[in-house]
């Protein structure tokens, strides 16, 4: 019984995670110059694919037996930095706006390594736990090479 109480936990996390990404993207979308289309392109599909990865987590903690998260309500310090994040993009420009977004990267790669290394979760579950990991990874690597780029 702890084992689908913790994994459901991790799910959770890592819905809310997933949320504040959405949230974050948008809201640097947002701060972007009429230029940065490029880049408001990319942030939309970053929010789309952490749109898909809250609804297989929210699959899978039912599956559990369990009530999903909705929300990204903060119940632990996974979700501060995207939070973090959000609130630091005004007035900001290209690189500086790919930096936070770089930061808020780490943190949801920091969240999923933590979530696949207790080995708690179900095995289909972590098999759906690493194909997130690889776009949220590929993501990463993205902002990263157009921060390095930015001028």
């Amino acid at each position: 019984m702890a084992t689908i109480e913790k994994s459901v936990e991790i799910l959770n996390d890592l819905i809310q995670i997933n949320n504040d990404r959405i949230e974050g993207f948008e809201r640097a979308s947002k701060e972007l110059s009429a230029d940065d289309l490029d880049l408001r392109n990319l942030f939309t599909l970053f929010t789309k694919d952490s749109r898909t990865h809250v609804q297989e987590l929210t699959a899978a903690v039912a599956l559990l037996g369990d009530k999903p998260e909705t929300g990204n309500t903060i119940t632990g310090t996974l979700h501060r930095t995207w939070l973090d994040v959000k609130a630091t993009f005004t007035g900001q420009n290209r690189k500086s706006i790919l930096q936070e977004c770089e930061r808020g990267e780490d943190a949801i790669k920091k969240a999923y390594t933590e979530a696949l290394a207790g080995n708690v979760l179900p095995a289909d579950v972590s098999e759906i736990l690493v194909q997130q990991q690889q776009k949220i990874n590929e993501g990463h690597d993205k902002i990263k090479a157009l921060r390095d780029s930015a001028v």
